[in-house]
């Protein structure tokens, strides 16, 4: 008898399964059926030809040139996820998933979201594929969020308002987790993000890597040669591992992550889980053991930040891993760094980035500043800002 396949639940020490024994055969069941149409010629052809028919992939790889200018130092290129429909990289994952959850015979699917993005991709899917979509959002995200929440009912989907804990990511995270214990035999639970339970944070990382793949493609065709460094926005850390993976064996190139820091580490209203070492070390959150910010009786702090996206307690596995390797070095933009980043690129390229992508934005800034002229920086634009309007103009005293 051949042996089962599976994957590795684990990257280095972290990662693995921590659910509820209800969970662990729809882990196993979905685990299988990953395996089983990642290698499905048939599968593969339909994602691929809905990448690019619907999401509109590839994105273009876009040369930042007044910013460059301003910068003073090395080159910048945006890589576009802004333009992928749904205006984020979320579609990626949203459409992956949901292809495999219709084979799978699941017709309801659930998901959580912060900034709505991702509740917008999973709306998305599910009305192009014909299933019934529900997303769970804290309130607090929803009155922030509020264009992207009419974006989901407007697609179909019943967006559900979490009035637990801090009104945020994590407390969507949990009312979904509760939702799929209860309909586990029916319920198919989406993902946004490359954490939980294995295998979510490798598959997760499998439908975004096309980012980097097509990054490093693209680069090369521009300029002849790798980019000295990468920056990415981390959130839970999809839009990042995404975009870094195609890159882990070129040592050469720097892969930077930038969390959110919120208003700083010594006022502890951020989400900086690498930065803030009074906080921030391993733990258990939603299904996997990566680097949490909790109390010293582990409970999960309380986080902040302006974009609702970063606005989560711990980060994907996969990333705790490659800092202890490493091989990939993480940092923290402010609020403030972020709405300036914002405004900067608004008015000298024409793009309006999401609150998320700004934080990568202000640290690519600092950067190009103190590199040579001929050195070349990498930013993944992982969404546009229409949906973040409402937030800056108030940050900014400009409300009607």
């Amino acid at each position: 008898m051949a042996k089962e396949k599976k994957l590795s639940p684990k990257f280095g020490a972290y990662g693995g399964q921590f659910v509820p024994e209800t969970l662990v055969p729809a882990l196993t069941e979905l685990e299988a059926a990953y395996i089983h149409y990642r290698d499905d010629a048939e599968f593969q052809e339909e994602f691929a030809q809905l990448m690019s028919t619907y999401v509109g992939r590839p994105t273009p790889l876009t040369y930042a040139a007044r910013l460059t200018e301003e910068c003073g130092g090395a080159k910048i290129y945006l890589k576009r996820e802004d333009l992928a429909h749904s205006g984020a990289h979320k579609i990626n994952n949203a459409l992956g998933q949901a292809l495999l959850a219709k084979r799978m015979g699941k017709k309801r699917i659930i998901a959580e979201t912060g900034a709505g993005q991702h509740g917008v991709a999973s709306a998305t899917v599910c009305a192009l594929l014909g299933l019934d979509c529900v997303v769970y959002m804290g309130t607090v995200d929803m009155a922030r969020q509020a264009p992207n929440v009419q974006r989901m009912k407007l697609l179909g989907a019943e967006v559900r308002g979490v009035e637990s804990g801090s009104k945020t990511l994590k407390d969507a995270v949990n009312e979904a987790i509760r939702d799929w214990v209860t309909n586990v035999s029916d319920t198919y639970y989406l993902l946004g993000s490359a954490l939980g339970p294995h295998p979510y944070p490798t598959m997760v990382r499998d439908f975004q890597k096309v980012i980097g793949r097509e990054a490093k493609e693209q680069i090369l065709a521009a300029e002849g040669q790798l980019p000295d460094t990468i920056i990415a926005c981390v959130g839970g850390g999809s839009n990042a591992i995404g975009i870094f993976h195609e890159f882990v064996d070129d040592e050469h190139v720097a892969l930077i992550g930038v969390e959110a820091g919120g208003t700083g580490m010594e006022s502890g209203q951020h989400a900086a889980r690498f930065a803030d070492s009074k906080v921030g070390r391993p733990g258990v959150l939603h299904g996997c053991y990566t680097f949490v910010l909790q109390d010293d009786d582990g409970q999960i702090a309380l986080t902040h930040s302006i974009s609702a996206g970063l606005d989560y307690a711990a980060i994907g596995p996969e990333h705790t891993h490659l800092r202890e390797l490493e091989r990939a070095h993480y940092t923290y933009a402010k609020d403030d760094e972020a709405l300036d980043a914002f405004q900067l690129l608004s008015r000298l390229e024409g793009i309006l980035p999401a609150l998320e992508s700004s934080h990568a934005i202000a640290e690519a800034t600092k950067k190009a500043a103190k590199m040579p002229k001929d050195s070349i920086i990498v930013v993944n634009l992982s969404g546009r800002g229409d949906k973040d309007l409402d937030t800056v103009l108030k940050a900014l005293g400009r409300e009607n």
